[in-house]
């Protein structure tokens, strides 16, 4: 059998083999790897400046953007003495040496291994404790708009402003919008957090009909503000970065005054080089632009004088002394009514879950098998009462799908049943790495 096709691309001085060119990765769209890795090259310039010098979590798609992906924190035992990686420790006690990359050439060789977006850390390699970015990630519920995500935006933008920092935004690629704020690396993981929340709980009080800071899914409507995503060991898709949906979409920076107008269809694999080499970067003045987050942490302190504490973290993480109970709200109601009386009470908002899968339309198919089940039940949800997740498993992310049956009369409220499908995302990972 003849050797497997490559083509060879040079790049800040070094020859880069990029394997199976041909490979489809985008079917949709008929992207392949190659297309992936040549947008790469062109844009490498902007797509440095989110990453460079920051430790990478390998986000690899070795079957394309259809196929599910695994997280890789470990760098591959094999690789080139130019790539350069440093030591992590996460909040599990583990550690893990992950890739620094610096160069176009080094940012092409993860792209060969399979990874269509980036996921840098916040902070860079010659200090891991100190982030020297807080992250703003604003999730839009199944009920919002993108016009009520570009106005959440823009509140995001007077905030910061009042509290003397520069905010860069950028599409994420997907539904939502992301605003990057370069901060000095002073302040620990915890503390830029704490000021991520504070910022969360100020935009929702200015726009409560459409911003949240709740965290739990079923008190939420609008834009939710994920402040936990300055926690430590989350990554978010840079600027620039590719996107695994059908049109190849792009995670585009912007400036402000496009973010009313903006349609985030408009960036992709395709345009987005051209728009770089006509328009230049959005985001090239983000490294001068670091601030102080002292005026935030000010803000959280105010909050907290006011009873606002501390809000959950993520399920993975340990709990903190300040930190209200882990348990969703409808089951704390639940467990009150238990303590009040005998025998078994039926959650005010009960939440079931109806698919669990390693694809979201597998899961979505679940879910309408589960309303072909239960007619009646399904025609009083509401947009909102259909919570879809997107999970991470052990090394890959997953889609569960729950319903909530706050508006189905206790008495027509289905059973709970088995997940269908039932996917089990702690079963051995697939460790496959050819790409």
């Amino acid at each position: 059998m003849g050797k497997a096709r490559q083509v060879v691309l040079e790049v800040a001085g070094r020859e880069v083999a990029i394997t199976n060119p041909d490979k489809v990765f985008f079917p949709r769209a008929g992207h392949t790897k190659l297309d992936l890795a040549r947008y790469y090259v062109a844009v490498a310039a902007g797509a440095l400046r989110g990453i460079a010098g920051r430790p990478i979590v390998l986000k690899r798609y070795v079957d394309g953007a259809e196929g599910p992906p695994f997280f890789q924190k470990r760098a591959p035992t094999q690789h080139p003495d130019w790539i350069e990686t440093v030591e992590l420790s996460f909040p599990s006690g583990r550690t893990a040496r992950e890739v620094v990359v610096r160069d176009a050439a080094q940012l092409l060789w993860i792209v060969n291994l399979g990874c269509i977006d980036l996921n840098p850390h916040p902070v860079r390699a010659a200090d891991l404790d100190h982030p020297d970015e807080l992250r703003v990630d604003l999730d839009p519920g199944p009920a919002s708009s993108w016009d009520d995500v570009r106005r959440v935006a823009l509140v995001v933008r007077d905030v910061l402003d009042r509290q003397g920092l520069s905010g860069w935004p950028k599409t994420s690629g997907s539904r939502g919008m992301h605003v990057n704020v370069r901060i000095h690396p002073r302040w620990s993981f915890d503390q830029v957090r704490r000021a991520a929340l504070a910022l969360a709980r100020e935009v929702e009080r200015r726009e409560p009909e459409r911003a949240t800071s709740k965290w739990w899914k079923e008190e939420r409507h609008g834009v939710f503000l994920d402040y936990n995503q300055n926690a430590k060991d989350r990554t978010v898709a840079s600027a620039w970065s590719v996107r695994p949906t059908a049109d190849a979409r792009v995670s585009m920076p912007l400036h402000w005054d496009e973010v009313a107008g903006c349609d985030p269809a408009a960036f992709t694999l395709v345009t987005a080089p051209g728009r770089l080499a006509e328009r230049g970067d959005a985001s090239a003045g983000i490294d001068e632009a670091a601030g102080s987050l002292d005026s935030l942490l000010e803000l959280s302190a105010v909050h907290e004088a006011a009873g606002l504490g501390d809000a959950p973290w993520p399920p993975h993480y340990k709990k903190q002394e300040d930190e209200p109970p882990r348990v969703a709200p409808s089951r704390r109601r639940t467990a009150a009514g238990a303590t009040e009386r005998s025998g078994t009470r039926r959650p005010a908002h009960p939440l079931i879950t109806v698919a669990k899968a390693q694809r979201a339309e597998e899961a979505l198919a679940g879910l309408e098998r589960w309303k072909a089940r239960h007619p009646r039940a399904a025609a009083r949800l509401a947009v909102d009462d259909v919570l879809v997740d997107s999970m991470r498993g052990r090394s890959s992310t997953w889609t569960r799908v729950r319903v909530n049956l706050r508006h189905v009369p206790e008495s027509e409220r289905p059973a709970e049943e088995a997940p269908d499908p039932d996917y089990d995302p702690w079963r051995a990972p697939n460790t496959r790495s050819s790409s």
